[in-house]
């Protein structure tokens, strides 16, 4: 079994789950990598209902996670975490690959 470029923490599943869950099938989570943000680099969310031929699909029980090939390159290793706290609730992307991050944590440089 090969090792996935991406994995997801229990609490990120049960929250993609349970967003999808309330979509028409076949919705999946896409995670993209976009330039821009304080840190030159951003995560972005979005639903998508289209798997393109060059998507890298994260399947972790009832989560679905899109990744362009071009996000990748920036994502290998990382980990999709949910996070909810006294600041809110968010994912989170635990990126090795970041060289330094805003506060915020929704961009990064690398």
């Amino acid at each position: 079994m090969t090792a996935l470029p991406v994995t997801v923490s229990a609490n990120a599943a049960r929250r993609i789950a349970a967003i999808l869950a309330a979509e028409p099938v076949p919705t999946m989570l896409r995670l993209a990598v976009t330039g821009g943000g304080c840190s030159g680099y951003s995560y972005n969310f979005a639903l998508d209902e289209t798997r393109l031929d060059d998507d890298v699909l994260v399947q972790e029980g009832d989560a679905s996670i899109l990744i362009d090939p071009v996000s990748l390159d920036f994502l290998a290793g990382s980990e999709i975490d949910f996070t909810d706290d006294l600041m809110g609730q968010a994912f989170k992307v635990n990126n090795p690959n970041a060289t330094s991050s805003c506060g915020c944590g929704t961009s990064f440089s690398v």
